[in-house]
């Protein structure tokens, strides 16, 4: 999720209160020093947008909250025909698998807001009695980490969080970045705040995309932005809405506040994982 004031990602836009999944400095961003042709057009070939690419520790950071680490862009994607969707909600290629499943998911070296926001996410998806459940655990090797990173803003935004999509083996996205900076969400982290973002990285880590995919100014504000084209991984779910929807978790761009899912969220995650 993304925002302009701070990105929420979940950022956040000053004036608007819009907030998005991970921090976006730059709008053209594609034409820094230090991203190569070889890197966009592996970007590109993965169904991403190349127009907001940044470069992170280990990979690089696209569409405002999704990490491609170097070894991600290395491997081919899958190439199954899909419908492009433009507001609707849709999926990735690759989904979780092995289910019915228990997902652990393990909160590392973070504070009591964020280790309460990961139970408050973990609930939520449980609630809907999904064929994939969570389950947080203090010991062991988990599915999914939930770990902080410290970044500042930067041209106005302000990574809130990141995460990425399932392996092509079934797994899901084991690694999930919250931002710790006090830009982020303040001295006092609120609960529900913190929970909304860990709920829309962990539905990118079980191959959810953003459902504003074709025009982010929709939740984010500013200029239109494609995140793609859509020709990889961009599977549209029967039963969603073919407009915008205004309330969606995948939204992305948050608002800044407490925001789960609603009923054609609800509807997507069940044609998935139902």
């Amino acid at each position: 999720m993304k925002s302009q004031v701070f990105l929420f990602l979940l950022c956040l836009v000053a004036s608007a209160l819009i907030t998005s999944c991970q921090k976006n400095n730059n709008q053209g961003s594609a034409d820094k020093p230090g991203i190569s042709n070889q890197v966009l057009s592996q970007i590109k070939a993965k169904g991403f947008s190349t127009s907001n690419v940044h470069v992170v520790n280990g990979g690089y950071l696209v569409e405002g909250d999704i990490f491609l680490s170097t070894k991600d862009l290395s491997q081919k994607g899958l190439t199954n025909k899909v419908r492009v969707a433009k507001t609707e909600q849709y999926s990735t290629n690759n989904l979780v698998g092995g289910l019915p499943r228990v997902i652990t998911v393990t909160v590392s070296n973070l504070g009591t807001a964020f280790v309460q926001g990961t139970d408050l996410a973990i609930q939520r998806y449980n609630a809907l009695g999904l064929r994939i459940q969570f389950q947080r655990i203090t010991s062991g090797a988990a599915d999914i980490t939930i770990q902080g990173f410290y970044q500042g803003p930067s041209g106005g935004y302000i990574t809130l969080g990141s995460s990425g999509f399932p392996t092509d083996g079934g797994d899901p996205y084991n690694l999930v970045q919250m931002n710790t900076h006090p830009d982020a969400y303040g001295s006092n982290p609120n609960v529900q705040y913190v929970g909304s973002v860990i709920q829309h990285e962990i539905g990118h880590c079980i191959g959810m995309r953003h459902t504003d995919y074709m025009d982010r100014s929709y939740s984010c504000g500013g200029d239109p932005v494609d995140e793609g084209d859509g020709g990889v991984g961009a599977v549209y779910l029967p039963g969603t809405p073919s407009g915008p929807d205004a309330d969606s978790w995948m939204l992305a761009c948050s608002n800044g506040g407490n925001r789960t899912f609603n009923a054609n969220d609800i509807i997507a995650l069940n044609y998935l994982y139902q």
